[in-house]
């Protein structure tokens, strides 16, 4: 009887701290994201008292599209630490807002690296599962034991370049683009597929240390620009090498 009771409580303690570990041994992803975007600037849009919260500022008329590709390193259990590359399309438009006489629009392309943490603050329970990690089955249990939630944010810059009607173009101080520093702030959840994919779906907005992303300020203007995109996700996990690096084989 002491003997398989020993046995048993061996298993349990290795079993513990298997589990303990599991989250290292693939601390690399790499993600890509896609889907739309919304743009927050001075050309379009409704005058703030009658905005709702600037929920009147989302049509499909200003909506366009955002791709990104990075790279994340899970720095514990909780922190990671991601290099993104953002790319995709802005749209302004005078169109059913508070200025639809003044015919301004604008379509901006843009390109945005940055560099972003995350804080896991509510953790998914199939990644420290033992079974999970080594049968390689997709864990659908319950859905809510493989989800994780997340904060984001971090540093960045855009650069974009400004496409604008003739009407917008021949205003004074109009600029076709530029450089502008930005500041990324989101959330998201993922849900935990595979011991090598997630899928998720991640809302970030950046706000710009710049008023030009549409090419165009306004006397009336207090706030800089602000851009949202709404992305689907894809994450593919990379073994841990023993010397920390990403093992491929």
């Amino acid at each position: 009887m002491k003997r398989p009771l020993l046995i048993l409580v061996i298993l349990f303690i290795m079993s513990q701290l298997a589990e303990a570990q599991l989250w290292k041994l693939k601390r690399y992803e790499a993600g890509a994201g896609f889907g739309p975007s919304f743009f927050f600037g001075d050309v379009g849009g409704y005058s703030i008292g009658e905005n709702l919260v600037g929920l009147k500022d989302l049509s499909f008329i200003q909506t366009r599209y955002d791709l990104n590709l990075n790279v994340r390193y899970r720095i514990t259990q909780d922190l990671a630490g991601r290099f993104n590359i953002s790319t995709g399309l802005l749209k302004a438009n005078d169109k059913r807002g508070s200025n639809e006489n003044r015919e301004f629009e604008a379509s901006t392309f843009f390109f945005e690296p940055s560099l972003i943490g995350e804080y896991y603050f509510l953790k998914n329970k199939s990644e420290n599962s033992y079974l999970f990690i080594k049968s390689g089955k997709k864990f659908f249990k319950t859905l809510i034991s493989s989800l994780d939630f997340y904060v984001l944010g971090g540093v960045g810059g855009t650069v974009y370049s400004v496409n604008g009607n003739p009407k917008l173009e021949k205003v004074s101080g109009f600029k076709s683009g530029g450089f502008a520093p930005v500041i990324p702030v989101g959330l998201g959840a993922t849900l935990v597929y595979s011991p090598d994919f997630n899928f998720g779906l991640e809302l970030r907005g950046r706000y710009a240390l710049s008023d030009y992303l549409d090419g165009y300020t306004s006397q009336y203007s207090s706030r800089n620009d602000v851009y949202y995109s709404l992305n689907f996700t894809v994450s593919y996990k990379v073994r841990t090498g023993k010397n920390g690096l990403p093992r491929f084989r």
